[in-house]
Formats: structure tokens, C-alpha cells, sequence
């Protein structure tokens, strides 16, 4: 494997999972390309003491791993702005903090990545319900290495003794760091989770999906909360303010969707797109003193039994990720209907 052209050949494949994994690790897209990149060229400079014993992909994810724990080891957990405090109020302009936020990853960027690489129904269903925003929000509560541990055991199916080898413990203490991640993620994941739509969309949620990009583009708060569950959710990262039910958001929305209200933001365009194995929109807004609807950010919609529970809208991502311009072309016009729901591109 020594030389440049073999190497690349050989790891390309599996670049895609390992940056999905570096992102479940992680939490934010841009750390993930970095360490996916630091995974190989540490392969690379390793690739002579590479045996043979284990297969390449198993020694990717090896180096990765501890790519990533080296970077946990220095770095706070992500947050997204319901685990900083209680729910808000709106009350005019709130600003930004600059905190380590999660972000949400592209599924033009999880198409192909799937655990295994198998195409197994059984690990494409795990990797739904471990990529959902959800999931990572509570991994980021776990220490460093128990976060190592479910991933490794839990998404990609490796033995406690596999595990235990690359942590550099025992099989006993590698065990109980699993049981003591799942009971976390028990206590933290939602306890309706199950009852979500993870996988393709249904036309129940594509004919949603229309509806609220509908609402939106025509700055109708009052459609927008037809679409809402009574106790709806908001987040807004970089914002910690955040809403807890469906009248909160509303308000909100009257007031930055009004043309009168010194308090809003102007007018939006919408693009269906998917984020994290759900449903979401790339959204663009013209502010009032603009002419072009300008590239604003991405959010992710949690449907249960035909209504939206939660709206994450993240500011901060760019549009590169999502193979969308950072301006508004007008040929967008004839091919955002959710009918045509795409994974990004």
C-alpha cells in the first residue's frame, strides 16, 4: 500500500462513512470534513505498519476514533438552545451567541454511507434512527469515550472485544461504558420518538411540506399555525431563545413575517430538502432593504400524526453543503415543489 495512487484508491471508498461517522462523533458538518481529511492523511503517514489483520475500513475507522476523541478530549459538547434553558418569550431583536452549536448534516451526504456499506435493511434503519438530530442532541451529553462506545457498538455493529481493543480497556469496562451510554440516551431521547417519520417521505408529509413552504413564502403566520402542533417547538441556533408551544411561535412569526413591524426580516423562498434522514427546507430571505433573496439557512421538521412538534432552523450553514447557490435563481421556481423531494441537490 505504499504507493499514492493504491492508498487513494483503496480509502476513497470509504470516505462518505467515515466523515458520517466523524459527524456522529462530533456533531458539526465542517469537523467532520476536517477529521475525515485528518483520518486519512494519518493513514497515510500509518500506512506501513498497517498488518493486514484487520480489513482497511476497520482500521479507518480506527484512526478516526481516536481522531475524534483526541479532539473531544478539548473541545465542549455541542448544545442546541432548548438544553440551555427554559422556553421564551418573543420580545423584539435577540442576538446571537457564539456557542459550539450542533448542525444539522445533508442527506446528499448520508446517500451511500450507510453502515457497512452493505445496503442491509437492518444497518440502513439504524442509520436513520442514529443521523436524526434527536439522537445526536443526546450523544452529546455522553463523555468522550462512552460517546466512542454506543457508536462503535450500537451503529456499527463492532464486538465489545473490538471495542474494548481500540479504547484500550477491558471487555468488562467496555461493556459497562455501552450500558451506562443507553440508559443517557434513554433519559434524554424523546419519549415519542418512535412514532416519528424517518426514511422516505410520505405523501402525507409531502403534501405538509407544501403547505408550510406555502404558508411561509406568503408571510401568513396564521397558515403557518395550522401546521402546528399545540405544543410545537422552535429552535434557532445561533439564538438561545427558543419557544415551547405552537402560540409562542406564532407570536414570533407575527412579528417578524409583518412589513409594519419594525421587527421583521423579510420575505422568504423555500426549497424542500432532507437533513438527517427528515424532512426540512433551504431557505432564503430578502430583507426589507434588498432586492435578491439571499441564501439564510436550513430547517429541519419533526412530523408526528400529520403535524409539525419541532422546527429547527439553523442560520449558520452555508449553502455549498446543500449544492445550492448562495442567491436565489429564478429556474428554482419551476422545481421546488415538495413533489420532487430531494436529498440537497
Amino acid at each position: 500500500m505504499g504507493h499514492a495512487q493504491d492508498f487513494e484508491t483503496l480509502v476513497e471508498r470509504h470516505r462518505r462513512e467515515i466523515q458520517v461517522h466523524c459527524y456522529r462523533m462530533l456533531g458539526s458538518l465542517a469537523d467532520a470534513e476536517d477529521l475525515a481529511q485528518e483520518t486519512f492523511l494519518r493513514a497515510w503517514k500509518g500506512r506501513d505498519g498497517f498488518e493486514g489483520r484487520a480489513s482497511v475500513r476497520t482500521w479507518l475507522y480506527r484512526i478516526a476514533t481516536n481522531a475524534c476523541l483526541d479532539v473531544l478530549a478539548r473541545r465542549p459538547r455541542r448544545v442546541l438552545p432548548d438544553q440551555l434553558g427554559p422556553a421564551g418569550e418573543p420580545a423584539g431583536p435577540i442576538a446571537a451567541a457564539d456557542l459550539p452549536w450542533l448542525e444539522p448534516y445533508p442527506d446528499r451526504l448520508l446517500d451511500g454511507a450507510a453502515p457497512g456499506g452493505t445496503g442491509d435493511p437492518g444497518a440502513a434503519v439504524v442509520e436513520r434512527e442514529t443521523i436524526e438530530l434527536a439522537y445526536l442532541a443526546a450523544v452529546q451529553y455522553l463523555p468522550p469515550r462512552q460517546r466512542a462506545t454506543l457508536i462503535l457498538r450500537d451503529v456499527l455493529g463492532w464486538s465489545a472485544k473490538e471495542t474494548a481493543a481500540l479504547l484500550e480497556t477491558s471487555v468488562a469496562s467496555a461493556n459497562s461504558a455501552l450500558q451506562r451510554a443507553r440508559a443517557t440516551l434513554r433519559e434524554r431521547l424523546p419519549a415519542r420518538r418512535a412514532e416519528w417519520t424517518v426514511g422516505d417521505p410520505t405523501a402525507e408529509e409531502t403534501a405538509l411540506l407544501k403547505r408550510f413552504i406555502a404558508a411561509y413564502e406568503a408571510g401568513d403566520p396564521a397558515a403557518v399555525a395550522r401546521l402546528l402542533h399545540e405544543d410545537a417547538q422552535a429552535i434557532m441556533p445561533p439564538y438561545t431563545l427558543w419557544f415551547g408551544n405552537r402560540a409562542s411561535i406564532i407570536r414570533a412569526l407575527s412579528l417578524s413575517m409583518d412589513p409594519a413591524s419594525p421587527d421583521c426580516v423579510g420575505r422568504f423562498r423555500m426549497l424542500p430538502v432532507r437533513a438527517n434522514r427528515q424532512p426540512a427546507v433551504a431557505t432564503y430571505l430578502r430583507r426589507p432593504d434588498e432586492h435578491d433573496h439571499r441564501w439564510f439557512g436550513v430547517t429541519l421538521l419533526t412530523i408526528e400524526g400529520g403535524s409539525i412538534t419541532a422546527m429547527a432552523a439553523f442560520e449558520s450553514v452555508t449553502a455549498a453543503a446543500w449544492g445550492l447557490p448562495e442567491t436565489w435563481p429564478e429556474e428554482h421556481d419551476d422545481h421546488r415543489s415538495p413533489g420532487k423531494m430531494q436529498s440537497g441537490a
